[in-house]
């Protein structure tokens, strides 16, 4: 690396270290890089930052940021926690069994982690504890498993990785389904046995009839997804016609069905929702600005060059991936980490023969557990908030479910075959 490279990496990390916003480091590092070492006219520098955003795949992340939005407030969010709890609730540890279901639910419609621990995390957290549970496990399994968000598809990295490397949406959407599902047994069948254990208190086995009644009562909550996942697989309509479908029918179940959604609350819903896509706008645009430098200057090139000829095993290349992005992931949020790395690790795939959609679902992972790793792990804070608990007592308490959420990683790490499963059993 020459000392102009070394010069960008830590004008960025002085700037990310200074607490500057991350779009702004991420733009004015990048201009600088254009401008001053690569000389290049700064009017290219705002055709970056125009082309960047004239992306039609940045649509579907701003409806299905909406649709969260819409969940959150109306009951729907309510209505698919009464039947997780319905489904796994009368079992040992069902409550939070019924936690990490709901995040999967949940995290099947609005593809955000942040998202998820609020809405999920926001109920489960005080109901858990209100029936007796221990207070750090509470705490550390409701951190954890609104990684769902993320992993289970809509997923909004898994969107802007395929914006990036030009994988078809709809087969990377269908690596997350098997890895989504290993997470939810992985954590439920620890809440099994950590509460047998402890000998909690469980609920009694609910009648069939009540079993019925909430069926009946959350089965437009529950249609959601199917109308999601259905209409995209069936071919319908597209996975960027699919969030707009979505948040259409959240609007009208909540509005006209529920009713717990009053049309005095549309303008606060589309508001905070514009907020949050202007917020993701703009890292995008200042990590493209960024982009635009390493690619000038064939960053990425010179890294894939420099790594092959010191690693030759494609083995000991995932493994040393991971442990990069796990690190990376305590410091970088998943959307800013996604927009820089993904053109860096692109040329190096081909090189030792992986997939780019098993290693989209790879970076989706490792960068989702950051969520909830110290010291800027979002959940950790939100969760902390929730149990009026601190960082250091809520960092251990996601020990032993980010021990499960490693363990899971190797396995898809090193059976690329059942990540490719379900892409290559719809497409071939």
């Amino acid at each position: 690396m020459d000392n102009n490279s070394l010069l960008i990496v830590a004008l960025l990390i002085g700037c990310l270290a200074g607490t500057v916003p991350v779009f702004m480091s991420l733009f004015f590092t990048g201009l600088v890089g254009l401008v001053w070492i690569a000389g290049i006219d700064p009017m290219i520098a705002i055709e970056v930052l125009y082309r960047s955003m004239d992306k039609f795949a940045l649509i579907v992340v701003l409806f299905f940021v909406l649709c969260g939005n819409i969940m959150t407030t109306g009951s729907i969010v309510e209505k698919l926690i009464k039947t997780a709890n319905i489904i796994v609730g009368w079992l040992p540890g069902g409550l939070a069994m019924a936690g990490v279901l709901a995040c999967g639910f949940f995290g099947a419609i609005s593809g955000s982690t942040v998202a998820t621990v609020v809405a999920i995390g926001g109920f489960m957290i005080p109901s858990m504890l209100k029936h007796g549970y221990d207070e750090k496990f509470t705490v550390g399994i409701m951190s954890t498993a609104p990684i769902l968000g993320v992993i289970i598809p809509p997923s909004i990295s898994m969107i802007l990785y395929a914006m990036v490397s030009n994988d078809p949406l709809e087969a990377l959407f269908l690596t997350g389904f098997i890895p989504g599902i290993l997470i939810i047994i992985g954590m439920s069948l620890y809440a099994y046995f950590f509460c047998k254990r402890t000998d909690l208190e469980t609920m009694p086995k609910p009648p069939f009839s009540e079993v019925v009644a909430t069926l009946k009562e959350s089965v437009w909550a529950l249609l959601l997804p199917v109308i999601i996942f259905g209409g995209i697989y069936s071919g319908f309509f597209t996975a960027n016609e699919a969030a707009v479908v979505a948040c259409f029918y959240a609007f009208i179940v909540e509005l006209f069905i529920h009713r717990d959604l009053r049309f005095g609350d549309i303008k606060r819903v589309i508001v905070s929702s514009a907020m949050t896509s202007a917020t993701l706008l703009v890292i995008v645009a200042g990590a493209s600005v960024f982009g635009e430098y390493l690619t000038f200057e064939q960053i990425p090139n010179q890294i894939a060059n420099a790594v092959v000829d010191n690693i030759q095993s494609p083995w000991v290349f995932l493994l040393a991936v991971n442990i990069l992005l796990l690190i990376i992931g305590m410091f970088m949020d998943i959307i800013s980490a996604t927009l820089i790395l993904t053109p860096i690790f692109l040329p190096l795939l081909s090189k030792f023969g992986i997939d780019t959609m098993h290693f989209g679902l790879l970076m989706t992972l490792n960068l989702g557990i950051g969520y909830c790793t110290p010291p800027l792990g979002v959940s950790l804070y939100i969760s902390g908030a929730v149990a009026d608990r601190d960082l250091i007592y809520v960092s251990k308490a996601v020990i032993p479910f980010l021990l499960i959420q490693v363990a899971i990683l190797m396995v898809l790490t090193y059976w690329p075959d059942l990540v490719l499963f379900l892409p290559r059993l719809v497409y071939g």
